[in-house]
């Protein structure tokens, strides 16, 4: 029993389980330790570390943070974060502000549209979370404003469409000495995601690693071989 997955979310932020349930299911699938990397967020972290202390599960504390790079926005991995940091978690209320802006700005977009989705309907089963498209997308597919997920995706939820106002975030920098001043290992999240290509992937690697980034997110659902391959060669470079 040696698999572990470092990049897992829960309701504390756009997953669709409880921090505990979460633990429960990694229990299921016989693997040997998570971290939780909710979005902006560690409030579930707490949760879950008490699920694993009562099932043997090893949880790492760990959070995925928002950024962006020239125009792009990525998403930066801390793993075990001192999820009690006054700092830290002073950044974060910040962090989440411009988040909650966004999202407040895109409920009014739907709103002038006919389209109704309130907060409340956004936050589900759990009233705290930290609200991502994901939310806004379900939302929308249970009110029947779409037909699946993906079409929500698609008809409403592009970056920088009619009702989806690009992302404010902080630079990569800033992400990742915030998350090295708390102690956090930072490694960059799906690469492949961002489409930035090879060479500008690459320049933001080098950037990263030298402001202390200490890991690339290899292998992810969304990489296919040859993607997976080039992290490699580029992780290892």
């Amino acid at each position: 029993m040696n698999d572990i997955d470092l990049h897992v979310h829960s309701n504390a932020s756009d997953g669709t389980c409880s921090p505990s349930q979460v633990v429960e299911l990694a229990k299921k699938a016989k693997l040997a330790a998570i971290a939780l990397t909710d979005h902006d967020t560690v409030n579930g972290v707490g949760q879950a570390l008490e699920a694993a202390r009562q099932n043997g599960l090893r949880v790492i504390p760990g959070i995925e943070v928002s950024s962006i790079y020239e125009g792009t926005e990525i998403h930066i991995l801390g793993l075990f974060v001192e999820k009690d940091d006054p700092d830290f978690l002073k950044a974060l209320e910040r962090f989440q502000a411009i988040r909650d802006e966004r999202n407040q700005e895109m409920l009014e977009r739907f709103e002038k549209a006919g389209i109704h989705l309130t907060k409340d309907m956004l936050t589900g089963s759990n009233p705290q979370t930290v609200i991502t498209r994901a939310h806004v997308a379900r939302a929308l597919v249970r009110s029947g404003y779409a037909s699946s997920m993906e079409q929500a995706f698609k008809k409403y939820l592009t970056y920088g469409g009619a009702y989806c106002p690009p992302k404010k975030a902080p630079d990569p920098l800033t992400v990742t000495e915030t998350l090295r001043a708390n102690g956090a290992f930072v490694s960059l999240a799906h690469p492949f995601q961002y489409k930035l290509g090879d060479e500008r992937l690459g320049h933001l690697a080098e950037s990263m690693k030298s402001w202390g980034m200490e890991g690339i997110e290899v292998y992810h659902s969304s990489h296919n071989s040859l993607e997976t391959k080039k992290l490699l060669e580029l992780s290892q470079k």
